[in-house]
């Protein structure tokens, strides 16, 4: 990385445009940049840090990230910092501009400008610089890609700060590790201890999660072998645990079996002994049993003997319903034929009521003759029903044209009232639009002509604030500039006093044989007194502070009342010298106007769309008039079509009705007759068949009857039997037979009838004894059963226990491998003799690369007398440390820096600040760090040491570096001809270019 330019604007103590040429700085190698105390040597390195990293360095970014600008800038004029540099072969160009608060433009009061960034690049075949990003964000990632610094890094390696390495040689292992570990990124290696410590502890979890597993299997298994397993207090961890649970679990199943095969043996003799009671117990029950059967089937004996009449009686009744049954059909078709005569009967009966009482006697065919006569007359008035219709279409239609006739009648009247008006409505509209259109000519005049006035009304107000400030702070300036009057003379008359009493206050500090500063003698016979009001140093430099405060004060007042005067006369300059008064009249008076005006203007598309609609509704209504005179015409052509037409249709149908009102009358009495004769005749038909039927039937039945041996059809109904009787009879008839054969066969059985001949048996003591032989079986097979399980649980749970016994070898193994890594990394583990920490070695290991480094400078530095070497030994703790030591070639022995003088310890950590530089360089990936600054500490070197420390720093110009060096030092001047000066003023700082190339 080399800086080729840098521009600063309104930054830190610099209150105008600054720029610096480190092109030409950098030419000799060496440049120095001085200046007084509180100049503004340090923000030059600031803008840099700033523009690279968008905030100052870290030991001075809280003091000055909320004071970026300067107090000496003007107010128009925005903080601006831009520098040029060349990194990785890329030639970049950064401007950042932090946040602006600044007086807004229009109205009172500030607002704030967002930050602004800009990253551009140099495009070297076009000529031009090209824009990358203008991103805060991506402009920041960018700088630390190229660089592989951030900002702590850069600070410490390009931007050497004042004192930082003097700390770094003298501080602990800790403070110098954590420098360290900032610088070199080792947080990986922290990590990596952090990683093994929680796999260790994972690994330990898993081996304590299955020891507790392992002893919870060894309490169910002295659990499941119910005593017979022993066990000692366990806890997880303990040494041998799997083989003592192995082992006690190995003699319980051993026990366990032994007691499995004694229960086994008694569960053997119970279960012949309830064998054996069982079958007693069955020989005695069914002899019971048989007895039973024969004594209840001589009872059912008896009772069947009882019911042997009734049984055939039975029989006789289903007989005779049988031969009745074959009757049945011809009592079905007598009953269906008597039915249906009685229907066709009251059915003729019905239909003759209707008829005239000259039909009272007619047969059915003189019925449908008359029928067939009306029918006739009935057709022949078709003609002269669809005449009537017609007729009375045309009484409608008629009516339709009356009222059609009326309705055109009303509309015309209407329509020309409507017409008669519209001239006088049609002009008014006309008059509305022209005022409308005028209005709308007038709103951007009126328009122009408020927000002018608003605008002076404003300024007016503004102007006259202002004056009451001015005037305001116009009394403040003069009572600032009389207190500052008064402070001066103050501390000039302390001053003078102090003048006259100086050779009291050099008296105070003789000692007894100390030259005087002054002669030189050692001898003070007569130092001068103290005199009364004496002044001293003190009391001079507060008067001096007061003195400058006031007149700062006093400044500051005069340029706060030059703005307000400078800014009185612009909004004189707008407002005029009119009152406020009369323009917020004017300015009132106007926006009612213009409101009005506005809405007169408003009014001209309604007015327009408003005539428009009143020209269409005109021609709508003419139109309509030539309509309704084209309908009259036709309606009076169509009503005397229907009056010719209605004449000719009444006289027909006058003929065609006869007696009656109308011919739909006398056609709806034919019809009625023509339907009561047609009936009559169709149900006197169907009730002579019916009859005949009937006898037929009657004939039939009488045959059946006597064929199947009743003497008449009552007979043969008394005989009949519905078909629950039959089930009833039947379902009777087979009980009885089925009670019959069950009696013989028990009765004639041998066996039964072998056991009726022995004496009766009870069956309850033989139930006792069985019950008793069944407990004592099943309280045997209860404790085969309860040592089976036993014995399979403990088995089972042995098998798991020894699964998990092999399942925790492999993590036991893992957990021993971890935890010595572990404890390796930690510098716990006695093999890491040392004690030291992974990330410490990493560290330690870098450290005595930047020892190396420094130690070549070093040893140039101080004429060859030390150099620094790295130290391991334990510190604190018993821990390994970074510990850096000095060799004394003088002596030949190590040294602890912190008994290095003021001078050497400077040299000694620019040393170690220079070779930091370069390992972190080569460790950045390469980047080359072509410009470095070093800022003070040379002040406590003598004249020769600090030729060697210079010529140190010149050969840096043999890695084509150049160093700029930050320092107040005098000497240095003389020593470094390029220099870059900083001018302290009341105005701010300024930048001045000094030495060769200027």
């Amino acid at each position: 990385m080399r800086l080729h330019r840098l521009e600063i604007t309104a930054f830190g103590p610099f209150g105008g445009h600054q720029t610096v040429d480190f092109d030409s700085l950098s030419a000799a190698g060496l440049f120095l940049l001085h200046g007084p105390t509180g100049a503004g040597k340090t923000s030059v390195l600031d803008a840099v840090c700033h523009a690279l990293y968008g905030s100052p360095p870290g030991a001075r970014q809280g003091h000055q990230a909320a004071h970026l600008r300067s107090d000496h800038a003007a107010p128009g004029v925005r903080t601006e910092v831009r520098l040029e540099l060349t990194v990785a072969g890329r030639r970049l160009e950064i401007t950042r501009r932090p946040p602006w608060e600044r007086r807004k433009t229009r109205g009172s009061g500030t607002t704030v400008d967002k930050a602004q960034t800009w990253l551009r690049e140099y495009d070297a075949e076009a000529g031009r610089w090209r824009d990358l990003s203008r991103s805060h964000q991506e402009v920041g990632e960018e700088v630390v890609s190229l660089l592989g610094m951030s900002r702590d890094q850069f600070c410490q390696v390009v931007l050497l700060p004042q004192g930082d390495f003097a700390r770094f040689l003298r501080s602990d292992a800790e403070a110098r590790g954590k420098l360290l570990g900032r610088l070199f990124d080792t947080g990986r290696f922290a990590d990596v201890e952090r990683h093994l410590v929680d796999l260790r502890r994972a690994a330990e979890g898993r081996v304590t999660e299955g020891d507790t597993a392992l002893i919870a299997d060894a309490h169910r298994m002295r659990q499941a072998a119910g005593g017979a397993m022993w066990l000692p207090e366990l806890s997880p961890g303990d040494p041998g645990l799997a083989e003592e649970i192995l082992a006690a679990a190995a003699i319980a199943r051993t026990t366990l079996r032994e007691r499995l095969a004694v229960a086994r043996s008694r569960l053997r003799i119970a279960e012949a002994a309830e064998a054996s009671a069982e079958r007693e117990l069955a020989l005695v029950r069914e002899r019971h049993r048989l007895q039973g059967e024969y004594a209840h089937a001589r009872e059912r004996a008896e009772k069947l003997a009882e019911r042997a009449e009734a049984y055939h009686e039975d029989q006789r009744r289903l007989e005779r319903a049988h031969q009745a049954g074959t009757v049945r059909p011809a009592l079905a078709l007598r009953a269906t034929a008597e039915a249906e005569h009685r229907r066709a009967a009251a059915a003729e009966a019905d239909a003759r009521t209707r008829l005239p009482a000259r039909y009272a006697e007619a047969d059915a065919a003189s019925l449908a003759a008359a029928a067939r006569r009306t029918a006739e007359e009935l057709g022949a008035l078709d003609a002269a029903r669809r005449a009537e219709d017609r007729l009375a279409e045309l009484l409608v239609e008629r009516a339709d044209l009356d009222r059609a006739e009326d309705a055109d009648h009303a509309l015309l009247t209407e329509t020309r009232d409507r017409l008669a008006g519209w001239s006088k409505r049609h002009e008014t509209l006309l008059r509305r639009v022209d005022t409308a259109r005028e209005a709308a000519d007038r709103v951007d005049r009126l328009a122009d002509r408020s927000e002018d006035t608003l605008i002076r009304l404003t300024a007016a107000v503004r102007r006259d604030e202002l004056a009451v400030e001015c005037e305001a702070l116009a009394r403040a300036a003069l009572d600032s500039a009389e207190r500052a009057s008064e402070a001066k003379r103050h501390w000039l008359d302390l001053k003078e006093r102090r003048l006259e009493g100086i050779a009291a206050e050099l008296a105070a500090t003789l000692a007894p044989g100390c030259p005087c500063p002054v002669c030189g003698a050692a001898e003070h016979p007569a130092p001068a007194p103290r005199g009364t009001g004496h002044v001293d140093r003190a009391g001079e430099e507060a008067a001096l502070s007061a003195h400058q405060a006031a007149e700062d004060r006093h400044v500051a007042d005069r340029r706060r009342l030059a703005l307000l005067r400078e800014e009185l006369a612009s909004a004189s300059a707008t407002a005029g010298d009119a009152p406020r008064e009369r323009l917020a009249a004017e300015a009132e008076e106007l926006r009612a106007l213009l409101a009005r005006t506005r809405d007169e203007a408003a009014d001209l598309p309604s007015a327009r769309e408003e005539t428009l609609r009143s020209e269409r509704r005109r021609e709508q209504h003419e139109a309509g008039l030539r309509e309704v005179a084209l309908r009259s015409a036709s309606r009076s052509a169509r009503r005397e079509r229907l009056e010719q037409e209605r004449a000719v249709l009444e006289e027909e149908l006058a003929r065609a009705r006869g007696e009656a009102e109308s011919v739909s009358a006398r056609a709806s009495r034919l019809e009625t007759s023509v339907g009561w004769l047609s009936e009559a005749a169709e149900s006197t038909r169907v009730a002579a068949e019916a009859a005949e039927r009937l006898k037929d039937a009657d004939a039939g039945l009488a045959d059946a009857a006597y064929r199947a041996g009743f003497d008449t059809p009552g007979d043969v109904v008394g005989a009949l039997l519905d078909d629950a009787d039959r089930r009833v009879l039947r379902d009777r008839s087979e009980e009885w037979r089925r009670e019959e054969a069950a009696v013989r066969l028990v009765l004639t059985d041998e066996a039964t009838a072998l056991a009726a001949s022995h004496p009766p048996v009870d069956p309850a003591e033989a139930e006792l004894g069985a019950a008793r032989a069944r407990r004592r079986a099943r309280e045997a097979a209860s404790a085969h059963d309860a040592a089976d399980r036993c014995r399979a649980e403990l088995d089972t749970l042995s098998a798991r226990a020894s699964e998990a016994v092999r399942a925790l070898a492999p993590l036991r193994r893992e957990h021993d491998r971890v935890a010595r890594v572990a404890s390796l990394v930690a510098g716990t583990s006695a093999d890491n003799v040392r004690r030291m920490r992974l990330e410490t070695y990493v560290l330690a290991a870098r450290l005595e690369q930047v020892a190396a480094a420094a130690g070549a400078r070093l040893l140039r530095m101080s004429a060859g007398r030390y150099t620094l070497v790295h130290s391991d030994d334990r510190t604190g703790r018993g821990r390994s440390g970074l510990g850096l030591r000095v060799v004394d070639a003088w002596t030949g022995r190590e040294r602890d820096t912190s008994t290095l003088s003021g001078g050497e310890t400077f040299f000694a950590s620019l040393s170690l600040a220079l070779g930091l530089a370069d390992v972190v360089t080569d460790e950045a990936g390469g980047v080359r760090l072509d410009t470095l600054f070093i800022d003070e500490g040379f002040g406590s070197l003598d004249e020769e040491t600090l030729d060697e420390v210079l010529d140190v720093l010149d050969s840096l110009r043999e890695r084509d570096r150049s160093v700029g060096i930050v320092s107040h030092v005098p000497d240095l001047r003389r020593r470094v001809h390029a220099r870059l000066e900083v001018v302290k003023g009341r105005s701010g700082s300024e930048l001045r270019r000094r030495g060769p190339g200027r």
